[in-house]
Order: C-alpha cells, then sequence, then structure tokens
C-alpha cells in the first residue's frame, strides 16, 4: 500500500493517492501530499539522493533524484524531458549591485521550456496519465502554458490553455502554440482565466494543472531540495523568489519543513517571497500580519507574476510563517534595472525573475538580510521568454535607463567603428 496520500489543508479530509479531484470535495479547499517518512533519513538519505547524482549526472532529472520526496510510487510511469539540474551562480556583478557578498543565483530559466514550471509539470503530467486523464487545462500568463504544452505532447495527451489577451509575453505565447495545445485568448486577466479553468474543470472534466493541483507542489519542491544538495546540505540563511500565484512560496516552505522533518537539514532559511508593486496582494496581507486577504488589479510589466488574487494564498502563509519569512514589493522600475544587471552579467532572466534580486536588494538596505548572510535568490525564467521587455528598456530614450545599452546604427566604414568605440569608452 502506498506510503502517499492527499489531505485538504482546510478541513483535514483525505483522499487516495491517484484520487483525481484536484480540491476537497467536502469543502472545496486545497490539497495537499503527504508522504510517508522514508524508511532511511538523515545522512542515509542525503547519500541516496547525492549517489543519484554523481551516477546520472545532467542526464538525469533534477526532480526525479528526489523519487522519494516527490512521489515514490510513481517510479515506472514518469514523464520527463529531464528537467531540473540547473545551475547554482556566484555573480560578482549582482553581488555589487546588491550589496550582497555570498549572494548566489539559482537559475530555473534553464529548465528544458525555459521556466521552473517544467519541475512541477513532469509530476503533474505523469500523475495525470497515472489517474487516466483525457485531457489536460490550464489558465497561465505564460510559463504554465508553455509548460504544459510540452509535457502533454510528451505524454500524446490533449492539452487546453487559457490566456489573458494582449497579456502574455510573445516567446512564452508562441511556445505553447508551437508544442500544440489548442489555445484560449481571454478577455480578461488571469484570474479571470483561472476561474473559467476550475469552471472547464468541473463541468468537462479536464484535468487541472494549475499550481492548485497539489502535484505541481512536490515537483516544485526539488528547486529547494537540489540547491541544497549542491550547498553540500548547508542551508543558506536566505531563499528569495518572485512571488504571484504563490505556488512556489508554498513549495518552497514544504519543501523546508521536509527537509528538515527527514534530517536533511538542521537550520531553515528564511524565505523572502517578494512582488511587484504593482500586483501586491500578498505583501499587503503580510503588512497587516495576514490578518485578511487582499485581492488586487495587477498592472505591472512582469507578466509573469501579473496576478492579483493568488490560488496559493493559504499555503504560502503557512510557508511564510513557519519559515520567519517576509514579503516585500518593488516597482516595476526597480525590477527592470535588476534585469538589465542580471543580463549584462551575462546570465540573463525574464522580468518577474529579476524581482528576486531587486527584493534581495530592497531587504537589505531595509535592514532585514545582513550584508554578510548568505542568500539564494531564485532566476524562475529564462532571458528569451519576453525579448519585448528587453528592446523597450534598452531602446527607451527619454529618459533613458541607467543601464540601458542601445544599439547604434553605422555607416559601412571604418572610422563609424572607431567613432562608436570612443564615444563608449568616454562614458
Amino acid at each position: 500500500m502506498s506510503g502517499t496520500r492527499q489531505r485538504c489543508a482546510s478541513c483535514g479530509h483525505e483522499l487516495a493517492e491517484t484520487d483525481a479531484q484536484v480540491r476537497c470535495p467536502a469543502c472545496h479547499g486545497l490539497l495537499e501530499i503527504l508522504h510517508a517518512r522514508p524508511a532511511v533519513t538523515g545522512a542515509a538519505l542525503r547519500a541516496r539522493f547525492d549517489g543519484r547524482r554523481v551516477e546520472n549526472a545532467a542526464r538525469d532529472s533534477g526532480v526525479w533524484r528526489f523519487l522519494e520526496a516527490v512521489l515514490p510510487t510513481a517510479a515506472r510511469e514518469i514523464v520527463s524531458y529531464p528537467e531540473g539540474n540547473t545551475p547554482l551562480l556566484e555573480c560578482p556583478a549582482l553581488a555589487r549591485w546588491t550589496g550582497l557578498p555570498r549572494l548566489l543565483l539559482k537559475h530555473e530559466g534553464l529548465n528544458p521550456t525555459g521556466s521552473f514550471k517544467d519541475r512541477g509539470m513532469t509530476v503533474a503530467v505523469t500523475q495525470a496519465r497515472r489517474v487516466g486523464a483525457t485531457a489536460l487545462a490550464c489558465a497561465s500568463t505564460g510559463n504554465t502554458g508553455a509548460s504544459l504544452a510540452a509535457y502533454a505532447g510528451l505524454a500524446g495527451l490533449p492539452a487546453l490553455v487559457m490566456v489573458p489577451q494582449g497579456q502574455v509575453a510573445l516567446g512564452k505565447l508562441a511556445q505553447t502554440i508551437a508544442y500544440g495545445a489548442r489555445t484560449l485568448l481571454v478577455r480578461g486577466n488571469f484570474d479571470a482565466c483561472l476561474d473559467l479553468a476550475e469552471q472547464a474543470r468541473v463541468r468537462l472534466g479536464l484535468y487541472l494543472l494549475n499550481s492548485i493541483n497539489p502535484f505541481r507542489i512536490e515537483g516544485q519542491k526539488t528547486i529547494v531540495l537540489e540547491l541544497l544538495q549542491q550547498l553540500d546540505w548547508a542551508a543558506p540563511d536566505w531563499i528569495v523568489l518572485p512571488a504571484g500565484n504563490l505556488g512556489n512560496t508554498a513549495a518552497c516552505g514544504k519543501a523546508l519543513a521536509e527537509a528538515r522533518d527527514w534530517g536533511l537539514i538542521t537550520d531553515t532559511p528564511r524565505l523572502a517571497a517578494v512582488q511587484a508593486a504593482g500586483a501586491a496582494p500578498f505583501a499587503a496581507s503580510f503588512r497587516e500580519r495576514f490578518a485578511r486577504r487582499h485581492r488586487v488589479e495587477p498592472r505591472t510589466v512582469a507578466s509573469a507574476i501579473n496576478i492579483g488574487n493568488p490560488a496559493s494564498y493559504d499555503r504560502a502563509v503557512r510557508a511564510i510563517r513557519e519559515t520567519n519569512g517576509v514579503v516585500t514589493a518593488v516597482t516595476d522600475a526597480e525590477i527592470l534595472e535588476a534585469k538589465a544587471v542580471v543580463d549584462g552579467a551575462g546570465v540573463g532572466c525574464e522580468p518577474a525573475s529579476a524581482a528576486s534580486v531587486a527584493g534581495a536588494r530592497q531587504l537589505l538596505r531595509d535592514g532585514v538580510i545582513g550584508r554578510e548572510q548568505r542568500v539564494v535568490a531564485v532566476l524562475t525564467g529564462h532571458l528569451l521568454k519576453d525579448p519585448d521587455s528587453v528592446t523597450r528598456y534598452h531602446q527607451q530614450a527619454d529618459p533613458r535607463p541607467a543601464y540601458a545599452n542601445p544599439p547604434v546604427e553605422i555607416g559601412p566604414t571604418l572610422g563609424e567603428v572607431e567613432r562608436v568605440l570612443r564615444s563608449r569608452d568616454a562614458r
């Protein structure tokens, strides 16, 4: 008998591991996955995870390496590219810009479809196939749709993706279409898309793969497990991540709780969830110690976190509380400047990713993060997810951004090349 089960986080109602519902049938609350304590824990479990990493190197999935913590009974049914195995980068330029000399970047944009969503999608699509789902669906600001489309194609299942019309970066929309998903442009924002997707789940029997699906959370947990492994299981002081629908915040909190309970780590990092100021309902609730849940009409250039009513709110509240974490918000200008520095350092990321870096800088200035503390900032998406944001920033003329690097038109002469080089040296 499987030691894995689903439990409602609101009322405690339990379902079997292979029940296809993604919400509690008793109270409509969100479900969470509970695993039996592994047969080995502590150093022995670390050695098991480390052994798989050494044996398979980069060919193996950075999700399914942690099978016991993800979905122990799925070993023979896995749908995988593989995903994960993303780098943990030192970046002196970012350390200088943020003022954090021990800053590291966990670059999830180097997953197969260019975002962290692949970690959750490999598990959720695996589960979809296990429960006999005949069609998959999601609402998306871009990355979820791209990832679902790719994994659905790999699994041979039809997919329906609902996106807010005119609010999805072209790179992400192109992926969703190219990978074969039926793509619906909904006249409304992401929250309207998610409401519609939920109705489709109930009325049309589609298997929903947004982060309300608890199996998505199990895959996304491995961001934390992998970065801990890369640090030889020595926990950092802080993990800073962008926050939109809050699935990642919830996943990171769950990963840290299990890592501590299973003896993988002795110290628990603090979580810092960073929202865009124009889409910051979670930050507003945090300022009131989560006394009430806020909803907003979201407006930010960081389309991946342009969400006004985050679905994983309750899970994320628990994650922040259990890790003594914080929630903050940064402006679009701060996000774009951080992105320009990340890009210029040769790392690159989409706008929402840069919120984590801008947030780390702000939290240092506010005295929340200490200068000598070890901080891991999560970059959630690839630079090419939103190329339009790059050209807009660098070609803006009035006022010209501090880190702008506009292309220069010249005549076909060496003198023109020399002129441009001299003007660059003079800056």
